[in-house]
Protein backbone atom coordinates (compact mmCIF):
# COMPACT_ATOMS: atom_id res chain seq x y z
CA UNK A 1 0.00 0.00 0.00
CA UNK A 2 3.11 2.35 0.79
CA UNK A 3 4.57 1.73 -2.78
CA UNK A 4 1.22 2.47 -4.25
CA UNK A 5 1.07 6.06 -2.73
CA UNK A 6 4.48 7.04 -2.84
CA UNK A 7 4.44 5.84 -6.44
CA UNK A 8 0.94 8.16 -6.94
CA UNK A 9 2.65 11.11 -5.34
CA UNK A 10 6.01 11.23 -7.38
CA UNK A 11 4.74 13.06 -10.09
CA UNK A 12 3.74 15.74 -7.97
CA UNK A 13 7.68 15.69 -6.20
CA UNK A 14 5.89 14.89 -2.81
CA UNK A 15 7.60 11.89 -0.52
CA UNK A 16 6.86 10.27 2.45
CA UNK A 17 8.66 11.16 5.17
CA UNK A 18 10.44 13.61 3.65
CA UNK A 19 12.37 16.95 4.95
CA UNK A 20 10.69 19.36 2.67
CA UNK A 21 8.14 21.27 3.82
CA UNK A 22 5.31 19.82 1.35
CA UNK A 23 6.21 16.23 2.47
CA UNK A 24 3.68 14.22 4.58
CA UNK A 25 4.81 12.87 7.65
CA UNK A 26 2.83 9.06 7.95
CA UNK A 27 2.24 8.53 11.96
CA UNK A 28 0.24 5.44 11.50
CA UNK A 29 0.66 2.67 8.81
CA UNK A 30 -2.49 2.19 8.23
CA UNK A 31 -2.81 5.49 6.93
CA UNK A 32 -1.92 4.05 3.49
CA UNK A 33 -4.59 1.30 3.07
CA UNK A 34 -7.13 3.78 4.82
CA UNK A 35 -6.64 6.80 1.65
CA UNK A 36 -6.60 4.14 -1.13
CA UNK A 37 -9.98 3.06 -0.18
CA UNK A 38 -11.56 6.21 1.11
CA UNK A 39 -10.06 9.09 -1.03
CA UNK A 40 -10.45 12.42 -0.30
CA UNK A 41 -12.71 11.58 2.52
CA UNK A 42 -9.96 9.33 4.18
CA UNK A 43 -7.15 12.18 3.23
CA UNK A 44 -8.70 14.62 5.29
CA UNK A 45 -10.23 12.45 8.25
CA UNK A 46 -6.81 10.84 8.96
CA UNK A 47 -5.23 14.09 9.48
CA UNK A 48 -8.07 15.28 11.27
CA UNK A 49 -6.96 11.82 13.21
CA UNK A 50 -3.24 13.00 13.33
CA UNK A 51 -2.36 9.89 11.07
CA UNK A 52 -0.14 11.72 9.26
CA UNK A 53 1.37 15.63 9.25
CA UNK A 54 2.60 18.11 6.74
CA UNK A 55 4.88 21.70 7.73
CA UNK A 56 2.85 23.33 4.87
CA UNK A 57 -0.48 21.68 3.86
CA UNK A 58 -0.99 24.16 1.22
CA UNK A 59 2.23 23.49 -0.56
CA UNK A 60 1.05 19.94 -0.58
CA UNK A 61 -2.18 20.10 -1.92
CA UNK A 62 -0.88 23.02 -4.44
CA UNK A 63 1.54 19.99 -5.77
CA UNK A 64 -0.97 17.14 -5.87
CA UNK A 65 -3.90 19.34 -7.50
CA UNK A 66 -1.38 20.33 -10.17
CA UNK A 67 -0.91 16.63 -10.57
CA UNK A 68 -4.16 15.60 -10.63
CA UNK A 69 -3.84 13.61 -7.99
CA UNK A 70 -7.31 13.15 -6.62
CA UNK A 71 -8.76 11.90 -10.28
CA UNK A 72 -5.99 9.06 -9.89
CA UNK A 73 -6.83 8.05 -6.44
CA UNK A 74 -10.50 7.97 -6.85
CA UNK A 75 -10.18 5.39 -9.20
CA UNK A 76 -8.96 3.31 -5.96
CA UNK A 77 -11.89 4.92 -3.96
CA UNK A 78 -14.73 2.24 -2.88
CA UNK A 79 -17.12 5.34 -1.77
CA UNK A 80 -17.34 7.50 -4.60
CA UNK A 81 -19.93 5.82 -6.36
CA UNK A 82 -22.70 6.30 -3.64
CA UNK A 83 -21.31 9.86 -3.24
CA UNK A 84 -21.80 10.58 -7.07
CA UNK A 85 -25.46 8.30 -6.97
CA UNK A 86 -26.83 10.10 -4.11
CA UNK A 87 -26.18 13.73 -5.78
CA UNK A 88 -27.82 12.68 -8.56
CA UNK A 89 -30.97 11.54 -6.85
CA UNK A 90 -31.29 13.82 -4.21
CA UNK A 91 -31.83 17.33 -4.55
CA UNK A 92 -29.89 18.24 -1.52
CA UNK A 93 -29.83 21.85 -1.81
CA UNK A 94 -34.09 22.17 -2.10
CA UNK A 95 -36.70 24.15 0.09
CA UNK A 96 -36.68 21.42 3.16
CA UNK A 97 -33.02 21.64 3.59
CA UNK A 98 -32.05 25.26 2.89
CA UNK A 99 -31.15 26.19 6.27
CA UNK A 100 -28.83 23.49 6.92
CA UNK A 101 -25.77 25.01 5.45
CA UNK A 102 -26.85 27.87 7.78
CA UNK A 103 -26.59 25.89 11.04
CA UNK A 104 -23.51 23.20 10.27
CA UNK A 105 -21.10 26.06 9.10
CA UNK A 106 -22.37 29.72 9.56
CA UNK A 107 -23.77 29.00 12.81
CA UNK A 108 -20.77 27.64 14.45
CA UNK A 109 -19.72 30.99 16.11
CA UNK A 110 -19.34 34.33 15.52
CA UNK A 111 -16.49 34.76 17.54
CA UNK A 112 -14.02 32.23 15.15
CA UNK A 113 -15.14 34.29 12.06
CA UNK A 114 -14.80 37.73 13.83
CA UNK A 115 -11.09 36.39 14.90
CA UNK A 116 -10.24 34.95 11.18
CA UNK A 117 -11.84 37.12 8.61
CA UNK A 118 -11.72 41.41 8.55
CA UNK A 119 -13.53 43.06 10.76
CA UNK A 120 -16.27 43.46 8.05
CA UNK A 121 -16.87 39.92 8.34
CA UNK A 122 -16.78 39.40 4.55
CA UNK A 123 -16.42 35.30 4.30
CA UNK A 124 -15.54 35.50 0.08
CA UNK A 125 -12.18 36.68 -1.63
CA UNK A 126 -10.56 40.14 -1.62
CA UNK A 127 -9.49 42.09 -4.68
CA UNK A 128 -5.63 42.54 -3.83
CA UNK A 129 -4.73 44.02 -7.08
CA UNK A 130 -3.67 47.08 -4.86
CA UNK A 131 -3.90 45.76 -2.02
CA UNK A 132 -1.70 44.63 1.13
CA UNK A 133 -3.68 43.67 3.40
CA UNK A 134 -6.95 41.52 4.18
CA UNK A 135 -8.90 44.70 5.02
CA UNK A 136 -7.65 46.86 2.03
CA UNK A 137 -8.41 44.11 0.02
CA UNK A 138 -11.90 43.00 1.32
CA UNK A 139 -12.72 47.24 0.70
CA UNK A 140 -11.19 46.62 -2.58
CA UNK A 141 -13.73 43.79 -3.81
CA UNK A 142 -17.27 45.62 -1.97
CA UNK A 143 -16.03 48.96 -3.98
CA UNK A 144 -15.40 46.94 -7.13
CA UNK A 145 -19.15 45.48 -6.82
CA UNK A 146 -20.62 48.88 -6.49
CA UNK A 147 -18.95 50.21 -9.32
CA UNK A 148 -19.95 47.85 -11.79
CA UNK A 149 -23.10 47.70 -10.33
CA UNK A 150 -23.41 51.68 -10.51
CA UNK A 151 -24.44 52.31 -7.28
CA UNK A 152 -26.58 55.55 -6.33
CA UNK A 153 -28.51 56.91 -3.57
CA UNK A 154 -31.64 55.58 -3.02
CA UNK A 155 -31.11 52.58 -5.18
CA UNK A 156 -32.88 49.63 -4.00
CA UNK A 157 -30.43 46.59 -3.48
CA UNK A 158 -31.32 43.02 -3.26
CA UNK A 159 -28.11 41.08 -1.74
CA UNK A 160 -28.69 37.29 -2.15
CA UNK A 161 -26.85 35.20 0.56
CA UNK A 162 -25.66 38.80 2.94
CA UNK A 163 -23.87 36.98 5.33
CA UNK A 164 -22.60 39.45 8.28
CA UNK A 165 -23.67 42.14 6.61
CA UNK A 166 -20.24 43.36 5.31
CA UNK A 167 -21.92 44.67 1.60
CA UNK A 168 -25.29 45.72 2.83
CA UNK A 169 -22.91 48.26 5.35
CA UNK A 170 -20.77 49.39 2.79
CA UNK A 171 -22.77 49.78 0.32
CA UNK A 172 -25.16 51.95 2.52
CA UNK A 173 -22.70 54.34 4.31
CA UNK A 174 -20.32 54.63 0.95
CA UNK A 175 -22.75 54.92 -1.78
CA UNK A 176 -26.47 55.90 -0.64
CA UNK A 177 -27.98 52.40 -1.23
CA UNK A 178 -31.05 51.12 -0.18
CA UNK A 179 -30.11 47.48 0.72
CA UNK A 180 -32.00 44.24 1.35
CA UNK A 181 -29.99 41.35 2.71
CA UNK A 182 -30.97 37.61 2.75
CA UNK A 183 -29.29 34.81 4.48
CA UNK A 184 -30.03 31.26 5.94
CA UNK A 185 -27.92 31.68 9.17
CA UNK A 186 -29.40 32.58 11.96
CA UNK A 187 -26.51 34.04 13.79
CA UNK A 188 -25.52 35.83 10.47
CA UNK A 189 -28.91 37.86 10.67
CA UNK A 190 -27.93 38.71 14.64
CA UNK A 191 -24.35 40.60 13.93
CA UNK A 192 -25.54 42.01 10.59
CA UNK A 193 -28.85 43.88 11.90
CA UNK A 194 -26.22 44.95 14.87
CA UNK A 195 -23.61 46.41 12.37
CA UNK A 196 -26.35 47.80 10.27
CA UNK A 197 -28.05 49.69 12.70
CA UNK A 198 -29.42 53.01 11.63
CA UNK A 199 -28.42 52.60 8.10
CA UNK A 200 -31.03 51.92 4.82
CA UNK A 201 -30.90 48.50 5.81
CA UNK A 202 -33.14 45.20 6.05
CA UNK A 203 -31.80 41.78 6.73
CA UNK A 204 -33.80 38.91 6.92
CA UNK A 205 -33.74 35.18 7.75
CA UNK A 206 -35.01 33.80 4.71
CA UNK A 207 -34.41 31.32 1.67
CA UNK A 208 -33.96 33.48 -2.02
CA UNK A 209 -36.75 31.31 -3.33
CA UNK A 210 -39.20 33.37 -1.00
CA UNK A 211 -38.12 36.47 -2.80
CA UNK A 212 -40.50 38.60 -4.98
CA UNK A 213 -39.72 42.09 -4.44
CA UNK A 214 -38.67 44.15 -7.39
CA UNK A 215 -35.26 46.02 -7.58
CA UNK A 216 -32.69 47.85 -9.14
CA UNK A 217 -29.88 45.95 -8.32
CA UNK A 218 -29.25 42.11 -7.33
CA UNK A 219 -25.58 41.03 -6.00
CA UNK A 220 -24.76 37.36 -4.51
CA UNK A 221 -21.27 37.03 -3.12
CA UNK A 222 -20.14 33.61 -2.08
CA UNK A 223 -23.65 32.40 -1.73
CA UNK A 224 -24.31 30.72 -5.59
CA UNK A 225 -21.95 27.67 -4.33
CA UNK A 226 -24.93 26.06 -1.80
CA UNK A 227 -27.42 26.52 -4.57
CA UNK A 228 -26.53 22.94 -6.64
CA UNK A 229 -27.35 22.05 -10.31
CA UNK A 230 -30.42 20.82 -9.53
CA UNK A 231 -31.48 24.61 -8.78
CA UNK A 232 -29.33 26.76 -10.62
CA UNK A 233 -32.68 27.49 -13.26
CA UNK A 234 -34.95 28.26 -10.37
CA UNK A 235 -32.19 30.80 -8.77
CA UNK A 236 -31.67 32.63 -12.06
CA UNK A 237 -35.23 32.60 -12.53
CA UNK A 238 -36.24 33.76 -8.67
CA UNK A 239 -32.80 36.60 -9.19
CA UNK A 240 -35.28 37.16 -13.04
CA UNK A 241 -38.51 37.65 -11.03
CA UNK A 242 -36.92 40.20 -8.32
CA UNK A 243 -34.76 42.47 -11.11
CA UNK A 244 -36.14 45.51 -12.61
CA UNK A 245 -36.02 45.57 -16.69
CA UNK A 246 -33.42 47.98 -16.59
CA UNK A 247 -31.53 46.10 -13.61
CA UNK A 248 -28.14 45.17 -13.48
CA UNK A 249 -26.91 41.67 -11.70
CA UNK A 250 -23.60 40.83 -10.25
CA UNK A 251 -23.11 37.02 -9.53
CA UNK A 252 -20.02 36.42 -7.44
CA UNK A 253 -18.84 32.98 -7.02
CA UNK A 254 -16.44 30.23 -6.66
CA UNK A 255 -16.02 27.84 -9.58
CA UNK A 256 -14.89 24.85 -11.17
CA UNK A 257 -12.75 23.70 -14.47
CA UNK A 258 -15.46 21.21 -15.30
CA UNK A 259 -19.46 20.49 -14.63
CA UNK A 260 -20.37 17.94 -11.53
CA UNK A 261 -23.41 16.74 -10.22
CA UNK A 262 -21.32 15.46 -6.48
CA UNK A 263 -19.53 17.43 -3.83
CA UNK A 264 -16.23 16.55 -2.39
CA UNK A 265 -16.99 13.80 0.44
CA UNK A 266 -15.06 15.63 3.00
CA UNK A 267 -15.96 19.21 2.23
CA UNK A 268 -19.43 17.68 1.78
CA UNK A 269 -19.14 16.32 5.48
CA UNK A 270 -17.01 18.54 7.89
CA UNK A 271 -17.41 22.19 6.28
CA UNK A 272 -20.23 22.79 3.69
CA UNK A 273 -22.72 20.21 3.65
CA UNK A 274 -24.37 20.01 0.10
CA UNK A 275 -22.19 22.04 -1.75
CA UNK A 276 -21.30 22.77 -4.98
CA UNK A 277 -18.72 24.26 -7.57
CA UNK A 278 -20.51 25.95 -10.62
CA UNK A 279 -18.92 25.63 -14.23
CA UNK A 280 -19.19 28.24 -16.87
CA UNK A 281 -21.35 25.80 -18.60
CA UNK A 282 -23.97 25.45 -15.89
CA UNK A 283 -24.20 29.22 -15.02
CA UNK A 284 -24.53 30.48 -19.08
CA UNK A 285 -26.95 27.69 -19.17
CA UNK A 286 -29.35 28.84 -16.21
CA UNK A 287 -28.74 32.05 -17.19
CA UNK A 288 -29.83 31.01 -20.99
CA UNK A 289 -33.23 33.06 -22.14
CA UNK A 290 -33.19 34.73 -18.96
CA UNK A 291 -30.16 37.24 -18.81
CA UNK A 292 -27.55 39.14 -21.15
CA UNK A 293 -24.19 38.85 -20.19
CA UNK A 294 -22.54 41.95 -19.86
CA UNK A 295 -19.03 40.98 -17.78
CA UNK A 296 -16.76 38.27 -16.85
CA UNK A 297 -14.19 38.83 -14.24
CA UNK A 298 -12.00 36.26 -13.23
CA UNK A 299 -9.71 36.66 -10.35
CA UNK A 300 -9.41 33.32 -8.64
CA UNK A 301 -5.72 33.63 -8.17
CA UNK A 302 -6.78 36.27 -5.16
CA UNK A 303 -8.54 33.76 -2.91
CA UNK A 304 -5.22 32.04 -2.63
CA UNK A 305 -4.09 35.25 -0.52
CA UNK A 306 -7.02 35.72 0.67
CA UNK A 307 -7.59 32.02 2.42
CA UNK A 308 -3.78 32.36 3.40
CA UNK A 309 -4.56 35.67 5.26
CA UNK A 310 -7.30 33.61 7.20
CA UNK A 311 -5.20 30.97 8.33
CA UNK A 312 -3.19 32.89 9.94
CA UNK A 313 -5.45 35.06 11.83
CA UNK A 314 -6.67 31.47 12.54
CA UNK A 315 -3.12 30.08 13.84
CA UNK A 316 -2.43 33.68 15.52
CA UNK A 317 -5.54 33.89 17.49
CA UNK A 318 -6.34 30.43 18.20
CA UNK A 319 -5.00 30.66 22.00
CA UNK A 320 -9.01 32.82 22.00
CA UNK A 321 -10.70 29.52 20.33
CA UNK A 322 -9.21 26.71 22.38
CA UNK A 323 -11.36 26.84 25.00
CA UNK A 324 -14.45 26.70 22.51
CA UNK A 325 -13.04 23.99 19.70
CA UNK A 326 -10.70 21.10 20.21
CA UNK A 327 -7.68 20.04 18.92
CA UNK A 328 -9.66 17.81 16.23
CA UNK A 329 -11.00 21.21 15.18
CA UNK A 330 -8.17 22.86 14.73
CA UNK A 331 -6.64 19.95 12.63
CA UNK A 332 -9.81 20.31 10.32
CA UNK A 333 -10.17 23.99 10.49
CA UNK A 334 -6.22 24.00 8.99
CA UNK A 335 -6.91 21.33 6.63
CA UNK A 336 -9.47 23.12 4.95
CA UNK A 337 -7.72 26.51 4.53
CA UNK A 338 -5.01 25.25 3.52
CA UNK A 339 -6.52 23.08 1.29
CA UNK A 340 -8.12 25.29 -0.82
CA UNK A 341 -5.65 27.80 -0.59
CA UNK A 342 -3.04 25.09 -2.63
CA UNK A 343 -6.01 24.58 -4.83
CA UNK A 344 -6.94 27.68 -6.33
CA UNK A 345 -2.94 28.41 -6.04
CA UNK A 346 -3.29 25.42 -8.61
CA UNK A 347 -5.76 27.16 -10.41
CA UNK A 348 -7.98 24.13 -9.76
CA UNK A 349 -11.06 26.49 -8.37
CA UNK A 350 -11.66 29.85 -10.11
CA UNK A 351 -13.65 32.83 -8.71
CA UNK A 352 -15.96 34.61 -10.98
CA UNK A 353 -17.50 37.78 -10.94
CA UNK A 354 -20.17 37.91 -13.53
CA UNK A 355 -22.83 40.75 -14.73
CA UNK A 356 -25.77 40.11 -15.93
CA UNK A 357 -28.83 42.44 -17.43
CA UNK A 358 -32.39 41.62 -18.45
CA UNK A 359 -32.27 43.41 -21.85
CA UNK A 360 -28.58 44.57 -22.96
CA UNK A 361 -27.16 47.53 -21.51
CA UNK A 362 -27.06 50.35 -24.92
CA UNK A 363 -23.80 50.74 -26.18
CA UNK A 364 -22.53 48.23 -24.13
CA UNK A 365 -21.05 47.63 -20.58
CA UNK A 366 -18.33 49.43 -20.04
CA UNK A 367 -17.97 49.68 -15.88
CA UNK A 368 -13.80 50.06 -15.99
CA UNK A 369 -14.79 53.48 -17.96
CA UNK A 370 -18.05 54.85 -16.51
CA UNK A 371 -17.59 53.85 -12.90
CA UNK A 372 -13.96 53.85 -12.10
CA UNK A 373 -12.86 56.63 -9.77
Amino acid sequence: MKKIIQKLLEPSDVQINGDRPWDIQVHDPQFFERVLSGGSLALGESYMDGWWDCEALDQFFEKILENRLDKKVKKHAKKLLYVILKAKIINAQNGSKAYVIGKRHYDIGNNLFSLMLDKGLNYSCGFWENAKTLESAQEAKLDLVCRKMGLKPGMKVLDVGCGWGGFAKYAAEKYGANVHGVTVSREQVKFAKKICLGLDVKIELKDYRELKEKFDRIISIGMFEHVGYKNYKTYMKVIHRCLKPDGLFLLHTIAGNTSVNSVDPWIHKYIFPNSMLPSAKQITAAAEKLFMLEDWHSFGQYYDKTLMAWYNNFKLKWSELKDTYDERFYRMWTYYLLSCAGSFRSRRNQLWQIVFSKKGIKGGYRYREQFTA
